[in-house]
């Protein structure tokens, strides 16, 4: 089993939870009962909605705006009797886009508290098993320092990532044989419940870890080489 976002999973659990907890105080006023199957599908169903979405912090915001599963749910069941109840439980799905709206905004201050994104063990938690690889034909035979990687992770400070510099130093290399990141630490994970994939690239003296997740990267610095060799 891969990382699992935790933040994310538990406040999935408390939007349906909530959701639940609203059916079932309607579900106890109702005079005129229905099968819970029945509940669970028109609420799944009301859910639908036409939605406007939009990208805060590395996560999708969704604010529906256009009953859909409700309008379905009333153009199949609006001219029977049993629309009467099963209306209250069909607005209640589409309500809940507001609460997984509301657990969405809680999810991205508590997620970045818990994993702060400019702290370098987010990414790299675990390094039992972490070794290195070469990316690059001329690499040297360097192996990793466990030992200093694990003095260093602490002390570690993110840094800005100049990205154009870094392309013209590899263009006006004319040898060929260096590269700015020529190994990949693999083995490695990242910290429990952060749900993150992370792809780990070490600097050539081994004072420099580059971090790529599928949203971004991160430059982090340390004072002394992980590097057994590196400078």
């Amino acid at each position: 089993m891969g990382n699992v976002n935790l933040i994310a999973v538990l406040l999935g659990i408390l939007g349906w939870g909530m959701t639940g907890y609203f059916a079932y105080r309607i579900y106890k006023k109702k005079t005129v009962k229905i099968s819970i199957w029945k509940v669970i599908v028109i609420l799944f169903v009301g859910v639908f909605s036409f939605s406007f979405n939009w990208r805060m912090s590395e996560t999708t915001i969704k604010l529906a705006i256009l009953p859909l599963g409700v309008w379905f749910l009333f153009w199949l069941r609006g001219r029977t009797e049993q629309w009467q109840i099963y209306r209250h439980f069909a607005w209640l799905g589409f309500f809940a886009n507001y609460i997984f709206l509301a657990t969405t905004l809680a999810y991205i201050p508590l997620y970045h508290f818990i994993y702060p994104e400019n702290q370098v063990d987010v990414y790299i938690s675990n390094i039992e098993r972490a070794s290195i690889i070469s990316t690059f034909p001329t690499a040297q035979n360097l192996t990793l320092d466990k030992k200093s990687l694990q003095e260093q992770l602490p002390k570690m400070m993110e840094e800005s990532i100049h990205s154009m510099e870094w392309f013209h130093e590899s263009e006006e290399e004319t040898d060929k044989k260096s590269e700015r990141f020529p190994y990949q630490l693999i083995g490695s994970t990242p910290k429990f419940g952060s749900g993150l994939n992370v792809i780990v690239y070490v600097e050539n003296e081994g004072k420099g870890l580059l971090i790529s997740t599928p949203e971004k990267q991160h430059y982090f610095r340390s004072d002394e080489s992980i590097l057994k060799g590196g400078q």
